[in-house]
């Protein structure tokens, strides 16, 4: 794992609090290609690690002062990491509902139109509205049985993007060859949830595999990211409980056979930046729908970046996170906040990186080896 810092945004629709979308003065560009693109132009120009898009397969409140519906992450994502060089893209991928073998040649995809720089956040659906609109009849299933699935996705899809070997594509228009049948591989997966044949039908992506992130707060979620995870997300209130997530991310990452080392432990940052932010905030509250959530649910900063520069550096000193995703409350404005003044205030702490390669490249770590390739004589 790199030893850099790294540095994240979350970006979605008008921000993380309820009543962002309603201060964006235009609600309509929520919608359309151009402002997504415009949001994921703005992290690259600052040089930070990625963007993530979050998404969410629950239906929209009643409440006309709540967003009416939600774009599809990586629909998103494969529209903007074409026309956006320079930072990586991880959509937000709801796994329950959902079979594995199409998620394996979505995320396959973004990485061949991201050349390399694509990830994904699997995440699990738990409530009966959401079950209801894909017609399923069972109850909704405690968190245990829903990261069972998720880790079972996750072993499916990566089984399923090493089911072919990197040179299985010949290619060859004179012989009508275009892959060696030799090279693709079923994977027979009998598990729990799913029984899955294969192989794909998208060759192997340039990552071989795209970078896996995950939340790691809840105990049942943490097992997960334990054994699959390249990035664990983690919420706290402060420095010393950050540091005692990733201390228990990285326990867990230790107990299921791999090398903590080679997972990044991110905490997830709440920022409203800038003159004038606690009038924003009340504003924000004022224009939430009615009965929304809009605690904190993770450190929160809203003020003056170059306060929030001093805590980050003090949490990097501490070692209580290797990096930081930042979650404006409000969009579009959070992310130009972000760049323009709380990354210029963090000084020696971090300094932008050319980027060069791939997603995995830039958090160091290896392309994963095929598992179905045959060694080499």
């Amino acid at each position: 794992m790199s030893g850099r810092l790294h540095l994240a945004v979350e970006l979605g629709a008008g921000g993380r609090h309820p009543g962002g979308w309603r201060l964006t003065g235009d609600p309509e560009r929520l919608f359309g290609a151009g402002y997504h693109v415009e949001l994921v132009r703005t992290a690259a120009r600052g040089g930070l690690d990625l963007v993530t898009l979050p998404d969410s397969l629950l239906p929209p409140s009643a409440d006309p002062a709540a967003l009416p519906g939600t774009l599809d992450a990586v629909g998103v994502a494969a529209r903007v990491a074409p026309v956006v060089p320079g930072i990586g893209i991880v959509p937000t991928v709801t796994v329950t509902h959902t079979e594995p073998f199409h998620l394996s040649k979505a995320i396959a995809t973004l990485d061949f139109v991201s050349t390399g720089r694509a990830g994904w956040q699997p995440d699990v659906s738990r409530t009966r509205a959401e079950a209801d609109l894909f017609g399923r009849t069972t109850d909704p299933r405690e968190p245990g049985s829903l990261w069972r699935e998720a880790g079972e996705v996750a072993e499916v899809v990566a089984r399923l993007w090493d089911s072919w070997e990197d040179d299985a594509e010949i290619r060859d228009a004179a012989t009508g060859r275009f892959v060696d049948r030799d090279k693709l591989h079923h994977i027979d997966f009998i598990g729990e949830f799913f029984s899955v044949k294969g192989p794909s039908i998208t060759p192997r992506p340039p990552q071989g595999h795209p970078l896996t992130v995950l939340h790691g707060d809840e105990p049942e979620a943490l097992a997960v990211a334990a054994r699959y995870a390249d990035v664990v997300r983690v919420t706290a209130d402060g420095v010393a409980a950050a540091a005692e997530a990733r201390d228990r991310v990285r326990a867990a990452v230790a107990a299921a056979g791999r090398d903590p080392e080679q997972v990044a432990v991110l905490l997830d940052v709440e920022t409203l930046l800038g003159p004038g932010a606690e009038g924003r905030l009340a504003e924000l509250d004022r224009l939430a729908p009615a009965g929304a959530d809009t605690s904190a649910s993770t450190l929160r900063h809203v003020g003056d970046p170059a306060e929030l520069a001093a805590l980050l550096r003090d949490a990097a000193e501490e070692r209580a996170a290797d990096g930081f995703v930042f979650v404006p409350l409000a969009l579009p404005s959070g992310v130009d906040e972000i760049v323009d003044g709380l990354l210029p205030a963090l000084g020696d702490t971090w300094a932008p990186a050319p980027y060069d390669g791939t997603l995995r490249d830039r958090f160091g770590l290896d392309r994963p080896a095929n598992r179905y390739r045959s060694p080499v004589a």
